[in-house]
């Protein structure tokens, strides 16, 4: 997600979004743990989505 379409969604697109990443973040590191993963730049790209979505919840309040 780049940080252009971040800013057109409302605060609640926002959260909702931001949960999403949360979880599947968790369900993909959960499953990296037991069996490791074919891609795992996935987790990354996540946690980079998940600290644009924050950072900018974070200038616009």
């Amino acid at each position: 997600m780049k940080a252009e379409e971040i800013r057109k969604l409302s605060s609640e697109d926002l959260a909702k979004t931001l949960k999403g990443l949360q979880e599947e973040l968790g369900n993909l590191s959960f499953q990296h743990h037991i069996r490791p993963l074919e891609d795992t730049s996935k987790l990354k790209k996540i946690r980079k989505d998940i600290a644009r979505i924050t950072t900018i919840e974070k200038q616009s309040s």
